[in-house]
C-alpha cells in the first residue's frame, strides 16, 4: 500500500527536525503543511531535500492544514494517508501498524491515547482531558460510536474516502466535523492504542480557545451545526 505521512505544522522550529528524521524511518513519502509559520520552521524544513512541503502564506488553522493534506494525498494517487502531529506527542514507529490496520473492512484507523494504559504514559492537563471526554461521550451518544479519544491527530485514512468529506472548519474543531460526516457516509472506523505523551502541558491553542469554557462551548456549537447540516436530530437536552 502506497501511503503518505502528513504533518500539519505551525511555528514548530524546536520540534520539527527531530520529528521528521524519525518519521522518515517509517514512511517513504512525507508531507509537511507549513501553516503560516513565522519562526524558523521554513528554514528547518529546507534541510530535508526529500520532504514535500505545502505552504500556507498565512496561518489558516489545524483543520485547513489537514484539508490541504487530504487534497495532496488524492492528487498524488496514494492508497493511504497517515496524519501525525509535529509536537512529539505521537510515535512515528507506529505508522506502519496504523497503515496495516486499514484492512478491506476499515476506512479510518484513529489513534486513541485512552484505549489502553501504557507504561510511562503522561497525565494529560485536566481541563483538556475533561473536554475530550465530554465531547467523545457526546459523539458516541449522538452518532452511535464507541470512541475513546475524539481528538487524537494520529490517524490513517483510505485515500479513496477523502474526497467525500466536506471540511469547512479550519480550526481545532475539525475532528468533530470529520466524525459526523464519517458516520453519515457509513465509513468503517476502528481505534488503535497509542501512548499518551504530553511534552508541553502549557501549549497554547491560541486566542480565545485557550479558555477552557469558551473552547468547550465552541466545540459544541460546531458539533451541533454539523449534526444539523448532515441531517441528524437536534439534541433534546439543548446542551
Amino acid at each position: 500500500m502506497k501511503f503518505l505521512t502528513a504533518l500539519p505544522v505551525h511555528n514548530e522550529e524546536s520540534h520539527v527536525a527531530a520529528v521528521l528524521e524519525n518519521v522518515r524511518n517509517y514512511s517513504d513519502h512525507v508531507l509537511v503543511v507549513n501553516d503560516g509559520s513565522k519562526d524558523g520552521t521554513a528554514r528547518e524544513l529546507s534541510r530535508f531535500p526529500w520532504l514535500i512541503v505545502v505552504t500556507h502564506p498565512t496561518n489558516l488553522g489545524y483543520g485547513a492544514a489537514l484539508r490541504s493534506a487530504f487534497e495532496y494525498a488524492q492528487a498524488g494517487q496514494f492508497d493511504a494517508l497517515v496524519t501525525i502531529d509535529c509536537d512529539g506527542q505521537h510515535e512515528p514507529r507506529l505508522i506502519p501498524e496504523l497503515v496495516a490496520s486499514l484492512t478491506a473492512e476499515v476506512d479510518i484507523v484513529s489513534g486513541s491515547r485512552y484505549l489502553v494504559r501504557h507504561s510511562g504514559d503522561s497525565e494529560p492537563p485536566l481541563e483538556r482531558r475533561k473536554i475530550n471526554q465530554l465531547l467523545t461521550d457526546e459523539l458516541n451518544s449522538r452518532l452511535g460510536l464507541k470512541l475513546t479519544d475524539a481528538f487524537c491527530g494520529f490517524k490513517a485514512y483510505r485515500v479513496g474516502i477523502l474526497g467525500k468529506f466536506d471540511i469547512t472548519d479550519a480550526g481545532y474543531a475539525m475532528p468533530l466535523q470529520l466524525w459526523v460526516q464519517a458516520v453519515s457516509l457509513g465509513l468503517r472506523i476502528v481505534e488503535f492504542p497509542v501512548p499518551l505523551i504530553y511534552l508541553e502541558e502549557e501549549r497554547s491553542f491560541g486566542g480565545a480557545l485557550d479558555n477552557a469554557n469558551f473552547r468547550l462551548q465552541h466545540y459544541r456549537e460546531v458539533l451541533e451545526r454539523e449534526l444539523s447540516r448532515t441531517g441528524f436530530p437536534a439534541n433534546p437536552s439543548g446542551s
